[in-house]
């Protein structure tokens, strides 16, 4: 995929976690059609929304998360685990 739309759709894959710790702002999300690293490396610094009813918890993508297209994002407050599995939009 050469670009991003504005409408682009991943997945949240995981909470970002260590050996003992998780970070509940921190999510690690997938996106299909993006090119392992050169494709992810240009979703940094975009903004994704995780619809909850009429409202969306936002948050940034802030780096890549290994070297299979896997990004990380932060967001401003954690969302729940049900949203583990569930679409994320990009929106900026």
């Amino acid at each position: 995929m050469n670009s991003v739309s504005k409408t682009f759709e991943g997945v949240i894959v995981s909470y970002r976690r260590g050996p003992k710790t998780q970070n509940p702002k921190e999510y690690i999300l997938r996106f299909p059609g993006i090119d392992p690293v050169s494709g992810a490396a240009r979703l940094i610094g975009r903004k994704v929304a995780w619809p909850i009813g009429k409202h969306k918890a936002r948050g940034k993508i802030v780096a890549l998360h290994g070297k299979n297209g896997l990004v990380r994002a932060r967001f401003r407050k954690g969302v729940p685990g049900q949203a583990l599995g569930s679409l994320v939009e990009i929106i900026g």
